[in-house]
């Protein structure tokens, strides 16, 4: 969208929000990059250049906005949308994979040679992996300085940066501030903030218009004991991180969420907001959708009853398809169970002072050689279950933030047990298909038959057709139409 000058002008001028994340204005000027929404007067156009990117932005010589902080906007939703490998690399980057496996591994993990994947960046959005990754850095940084009291070479580490002078170099770049000056603001308009133990406070942007019930109500109503709660009007679950454990509570406003982090280690910031934000579907394009599902006239009754439905996704592609095949045939409460047994057997113990949390899903890697007195459901889905943890652990099923969906589709669909809908709800809720579509799922079936839609699945998929490529917020409508748990937020107390 960067390339097209007067579809931007247009957005910069109507300081149209829906544009956040597709795209930054940068002044030549004032050497400002901004958000499309900024409430600064617009320049002149001759004097805007639009990147696709915070990073493209930097790269050119450009600083943040200190009024509109476009490095903390709503990410594009581009990268969920598509499958092409920039996507898929854009998603590891989020995730942190750069910092973790450098360039060489995000390279692997999406099948390119690193110059091949160097060069697919550039081209598309106008920067490198490693412009990428220090962008992110940046806004970790960022977060850590405004919301923490922890000493600056404590953030520096924690935020992925390899001396205190390149940390302080970056940030007086990317924010035209010190990290004293930085924190000093901070403090004037908040007050102090806490040290190195406690919750790290702040907002999740999201795009409006976001209907956030069907979205808390299904995680709340399949929260796994000990894994997940509702505590005080917040949903709340533990996180397994690449270098400790950690704790999130979320909870929904009209226009964000408001997000509570505890981790072991600060270096796991930016990949526990970014899954947070992937479990929320928070970077999604709520108008397109909306324009797209309301055209259909059976459809549209409740894409106009509650617009901006999000698809309730996970923390862990790993571990939302090892729920999925034992939630197959059984009702929510059942699957609840069947996973809390595991957890309570294999899971990690975590402490917990805020709640009632007590361990996080166990890795794949300690479920190998898993004892059938924990799984009490039949032996014909043990032998599934059983098989998908085989095949993820020896790579043979590739679920990641990055992976190929159709790819994976066709991965599981070879493992004895899973059919069309594990494949299509992993791919729906697990990796983020925005075209996932769980046609025999029984909730979908009922609710197509209360619109007059056709109930089997067949003739249910050709209807679908016009749906695409948002089958997945077709399937969020309908499961909403339900008078069901899943859609009910808070939940009722029992």
């Amino acid at each position: 969208m960067h390339e097209d000058f007067d579809r931007c002008y247009r957005a910069v001028q109507s300081k149209d929000s829906r544009f956040d994340g597709w795209f930054v204005t940068a002044v030549l000027t004032t050497k400002i990059y901004c958000r499309p929404s900024c409430p600064v007067r617009p320049p002149y156009a001759r004097n805007m250049r639009f990147y696709p990117t915070a990073a493209a932005a930097q790269k050119a010589g450009f600083r943040a906005c200190k009024r509109c902080r476009p490095d903390a906007s709503p990410g594009s939703p581009e990268w969920n949308v598509r499958d092409d490998v920039v996507a898929r690399a854009m998603r590891l980057i989020a995730d942190g994979t750069v910092d973790r496996e450098g360039v060489t591994g995000l390279a692997a993990r999406v099948g390119y040679t690193t110059r091949q994947l160097e060069r697919l960046l550039q081209t598309e959005v106008g920067a490198n992996p490693l412009a990428l990754a220090r962008a992110q850095r940046a806004q970790t940084a960022r977060v850590l300085i405004e919301t923490t009291e922890l000493p600056f070479s404590d953030v520096a580490f924690a935020a992925g940066f390899s001396s205190i002078r390149q940390f302080n170099d970056t940030v007086r770049v990317v924010c035209d501030l010190t990290p004293t000056a930085l924190r000093q603001r901070a403090r004037a308009r908040f007050g102090p903030r806490e040290g190195a133990t406690g919750a790290l406070s702040l907002r999740l942007p999201v795009r409006t218009p976001f209907a956030y019930e069907g979205l808390f109500g299904h995680l709340a109503a399949s929260a796994v004991p000990g894994v997940e709660e509702v505590r005080d009007g917040s949903y709340r679950r533990t996180l397994r991180l690449a270098n400790g454990n950690g704790i999130v509570s979320l909870a929904p406003q009209p226009d964000h969420v408001q997000c509570e982090i505890v981790l072991d280690d600060f270096r796991d910031l930016a990949a526990a907001i970014a899954r947070c934000r992937r479990l929320l579907d928070l970077d999604a394009d709520p108008e397109a959708i909306v324009d797209a599902l309301g055209a259909d006239p059976d459809l549209g009754v409740l894409v106009a009853k509650a617009p901006g439905q999000r698809i309730p996704r996970t923390v862990d592609e790993q571990e939302l398809a090892l729920r999925v095949v034992l939630g197959q045939q059984v009702s929510l409460k059942a699957a609840r169970t069947h996973a809390g047994r595991i957890v309570a057997a294999y899971g990690q113990p975590i402490a917990d002072a805020e709640g009632g949390l007590t361990h996080v899903f166990p890795p794949v890697a300690d479920l190998a050689e898993i004892d059938p007195v924990h799984l009490a459901f039949p032996r014909s889905r043990q032998r599934s279950l059983n098989s998908l943890i085989s095949a993820m652990a020896d790579g043979t099923v590739v679920l990641d933030a990055g992976c190929d969906w159709d790819r994976a589709r066709a991965q599981l669909m070879e493992l004895p047990g899973i059919g069309p809908w594990t494949a299509e709800v992993i791919a729906m809720r697990g990796l983020g298909d925005p075209d996932g579509f769980p046609a025999s799922d029984l909730g979908v079936r009922i609710a197509a038959q209360q619109l007059g839609l056709p109930a089997d699945p067949r003739p249910l998929i050709e209807h679908s057709m016009r749906w695409r490529p948002w089958r997945s917020y077709a399937t969020q409508h309908l499961w909403t139409a339900l008078d069901h748990a899943v859609n009910e937020w808070p939940p009722k107390e029992k």
